[in-house]
């Protein structure tokens, strides 16, 4: 598979985020293209210096979606984008959570958390390296049970309907949202982002082929991290086409097309599929 062109796919250019990146440039069915500068993927943004945070305050986002755990937040930090409000937390960690722009003028906060006890990846990982002993980690990811992970979740992403209601939330803000910028992202950007990002642009219409080229995108920007883990844990941390295929895989077994997911799996309406092709194509 080619992948995406320069054009495509831009680097949002975060030194703390790197696999922060524009969905603009892709193009559809019916010609037309992403615009640029409106659907925005991204990496954790805790750990931003200045220049990040300068680069993020001036693209005028309208939402902020944080796809992670109240759990991974509380950990690894709030997003550091700036004019986004403070939230305080609430103790579960799969609640939802909206804080608005106090004067309207920065970005609204939507904590969206994507999160099942049983593919807590970023507790699996910690766990996993936590023990630092060869044998637990084998008895946890060895033998291909790491990649089994990893395509459970993705089917849990489309048969379980709390994950899709968060899902469904994130499109509808973009629809919503008046052509003005939208950012989702998780921890690493890679999977609740990645099926999101699936999601959008199939529902632009881009085709199949690019929509996992953006997918596995996720691999090269993310390439000197995933060289540094355990070859145990690395079907946790790459972006793998099995893993985006067996969330289609249940997505044709439950709906006969993608507009019948849309309408009853998702909840979304043809005002709301209307609303992402006007605004967020050229």
């Amino acid at each position: 598979m080619s992948a995406p062109s320069t054009e495509t796919a831009r680097s949002l250019g975060l030194t703390a985020a790197v696999n922060a990146r524009d969905l603009g440039g892709y193009r559809t069915a019916d010609g037309r293209t992403v615009r640029p500068g409106l659907l925005l993927r991204t990496d954790a943004l805790s750990r931003l210096g200045e220049r990040d945070r300068e680069l993020l305050g001036a693209l005028g986002l309208r939402h902020v979606v944080d796809l992670r755990s109240l759990d991974e937040v509380r950990h690894l930090g709030a997003d550091l984008v700036p004019g986004l409000p403070t939230a305080v937390l609430p103790l579960d960690a799969a609640a939802t959570l909206t804080v608005l722009s106090p004067d309207g003028l920065g970005p609204a906060l939507h904590h969206l958390p994507v999160f099942s006890a049983d593919f807590d990846l970023y507790v699996d990982l910690q766990r996993a390296l936590g023990s630092g002993e060869p044998d637990a980690m084998h008895t946890m990811l060895g033998d291909g049970r790491g990649t089994a992970i990893m395509t459970s979740m993705y089917r849990w992403f489309v048969t379980d309907p709390v994950a899709r209601s968060r899902f469904a939330t994130v499109l509808r803000l973009i629809a919503e949202a008046d052509g003005g910028p939208v950012l989702f992202h998780c921890t690493a950007g890679k999977d609740r982002t990645g099926w999101t990002a699936a999601l959008l642009l199939t529902a632009l219409g881009v085709s199949r082929e690019a929509v996992l080229a953006d997918y596995l995108l996720t691999n090269d920007r993310s390439a000197t991290r995933i060289a540094r883990v355990d070859p145990l844990l690395r079907p946790l941390a790459r972006a793998e086409t099995i893993y985006l295929d067996a969330a289609f895989e249940e997505l044709t077994r439950g709906w006969p097309t993608f507009e019948a997911f849309w309408h009853d799996g998702l909840g979304l309406t043809d005002d709301h599929l209307l609303a992402i092709r006007t605004t967020c194509t050229i």
